[in-house]
């Protein structure tokens, strides 16, 4: 598929930048040579390749849940700078 200079300038107007007409020129030869090589994808014989969704087998590493008791309010406060009983205590924020 041959890019002509309308396309590249298209594309611009699209992504609100400007080309000299220099630049117009070699992003169009420089687009054109792009597509040539998917156009040569196209020849690939692909008949007996199973579709895939990467090229390396991956596998998960799941681990079980297991459920196990939390911290008590005890440990969890610990390190609070200001508590009040069992709760973290904050400055007051009003707009």
């Amino acid at each position: 598929m041959k890019v002509d200079k309308k396309d590249v300038e298209y594309v611009a107007m699209l992504a609100r930048i400007e080309l000299s007409e220099e630049e117009k020129e070699l992003y169009s030869e420089q687009l054109s040579t792009i597509l040539a090589f998917f156009d040569r994808l196209k020849e690939v014989d692909t008949e007996n390749v199973q579709p895939t969704s990467h090229v390396v087998d991956l596998v998960n590493a799941y681990r079980s849940d297991q459920v196990r008791p939390g911290p008590g309010v005890e440990e969890v406060l610990a390190n609070a700078p200001d508590r009040a009983q069992r709760f973290f205590r904050v400055p007051k924020i009003l707009d």
